[in-house]
């Protein structure tokens, strides 16, 4: 098996059909760290969209599990989906895994849509800065199989390993500067908080006319079932009201996810989001993440331009996100 240091006679690929609970764990360890969103733990909490199973590629001599795919249907549309709910889901390899092993995981899980009657498939991958090999070898394994990209997002992210403020545009650099002078500064707080912050993120979305993905209930069994992986960090004013927040979520050993940033209206002219992704990028580096996505930049209508600009003007630096479906 090219890079992956076995041979095809000892991979076989295990199907799991999901319960009520969600998807099953795999029958043998896995070689690599399975992002937050891949976990069968965490796909349990949300609500399960129809039937599922899971596709686990097993190196039975070793007794390790090289990839994974969980994957949602509806008899009724015939449409199978990875993820049904998560930012993302698609194929997971372990490392040096070559592209044989992802057809070999990819046969068997179509072969399987197919005999249950489902006539096309769509995956929401991960972003590419998440695992640069893994993502190169999934999008060409996906190519080599006739899948068509979707969607092709702008990803940006900031590199722990690179000084914050020596990469801020200048006007961004200036906006840092006067936070400091008006005192503003970085708080990790504690998780009880959740609520009020919550209720603090959703008012200053809705003062910009955007709503939450997630309520509160959901927000709080994250917090919950992983509060090793789920953060919150806060911007405060010299009074100690907050001047911004955001929920972060540790998606892997070495990726760290804004996911809720918010800053009320009235504190435009300060811009205390700058600081808030400096505490980030510090907690990041300290942790010795590689990434710290800041997520797409996408409407409804299209790419967000001045979300993109801000982005960019953060340090952030531009990566793919890829969407593939496939009639079947």
């Amino acid at each position: 098996m090219d890079g992956a240091g076995v041979s095809g006679a000892a991979l076989a690929v295990g199907l799991a059909p999901h319960g009520p609970a969600g998807p099953p764990p795999p029958r043998l360890p896995l070689a690599f760290e399975p992002f937050l969103y891949l976990r069968p733990a965490h796909l349990a909490l949300a609500p399960q969209p129809g039937p599922g199973f899971s596709a686990y590629l097993e190196d039975t001599a070793a007794a390790r599990t090289l990839a994974q795919l969980h994957l949602n249907y509806n008899p009724a549309t015939g449409l199978a989906r990875s993820p049904a709910q998560a930012p993302f889901g698609a194929v997971q390899l372990a490392p040096g895994l070559g592209r044989a092993a992802g057809h070999q995981l990819l046969d068997a899980a179509e072969a399987e849509l197919r005999r249950l009657g489902l006539t096309q498939l769509m995956m929401r991958g991960y972003p590419f800065a998440y695992d640069p090999a893994g993502a190169a070898t999934l999008a060409e394994v996906l190519r080599q199989r006739g899948y068509r990209v979707a969607l092709a997002e702008q990803n940006y992210h900031l590199d722990p390993a690179r000084a914050y403020e020596a990469h801020l545009h200048p006007s961004e650099r200036r906006r840092l500067h006067k936070c400091r002078r008006a005192g503003l500064f970085i708080e990790q707080e504690p998780a009880y908080l959740l609520p009020r912050a919550y209720e603090f993120i959703r008012a200053c979305r809705q003062e910009r006319g955007q709503a939450l993905s997630l309520p509160l209930e959901r927000v709080q069994a994250l917090f919950k079932a992983f509060p090793r992986e789920h953060f919150l960090f806060s911007v405060r004013q010299p009074d100690g009201e907050w001047a911004a927040l955001t929920v972060a979520i540790q998606v892997s050993a070495t990726v760290l996810y804004n996911f809720y940033p918010a800053s009320p209206l009235r504190c435009n002219g300060l811009s205390p989001v700058v600081v808030l992704n400096e505490g980030l990028h510090a907690f990041a580096r300290a942790s010795r993440m590689r990434v710290l996505d800041l997520g797409t930049s996408t409407l409804d209508s299209g790419p967000n331009a001045s979300l993109l600009r801000f982005k960019r003007h953060l340090g952030g630096v531009a990566g793919l996100r890829l969407s593939w479906e496939k009639g079947l």
